[in-house]
């Protein structure tokens, strides 16, 4: 739900400092509900704080680069027109299996 996913990033920011995410979290929400919607998590000195006062801003362009980035990385890889095939699988027309040759880690070669 919405009011979990915009905890993600204050209780990664929280334990990444060593701070309580529950008490910390728990002063960001009273504070969110209070209105104060630029309040924040500040790891100098532990509590929360106003980011907006704090000149603490990110840019929407950085967002929207990341969600584009992501979205061409999930392109790539989800992408099944890019599929490589060895040329050398093939069955010939006769249909008869393929072997593969000596070596390449499979035991004694058979003559």
């Amino acid at each position: 739900n919405a009011e979990y996913m915009g905890e993600i990033i204050p209780r990664q920011l929280c334990e990444n400092a060593g701070f309580d995410a529950v008490n910390i979290l728990n002063k960001l929400r009273q504070k969110h509900a209070q209105g104060e919607i630029w309040c924040g998590v500040d790891v100098m000195h532990e509590d929360i704080t106003n980011t907006f006062d704090a000149c603490v801003w990110e840019p929407a362009l950085v967002k929207s680069n990341a969600i584009t980035a992501a979205s061409e990385a999930a392109r790539i890889i989800l992408s099944v027109d890019e599929t490589i095939r060895n040329a050398k699988s093939k069955v010939p027309e006769d249909n008869r299996p393929v072997r593969p040759p000596p070596g390449y880690g499979r035991g004694r070669p058979m003559m």
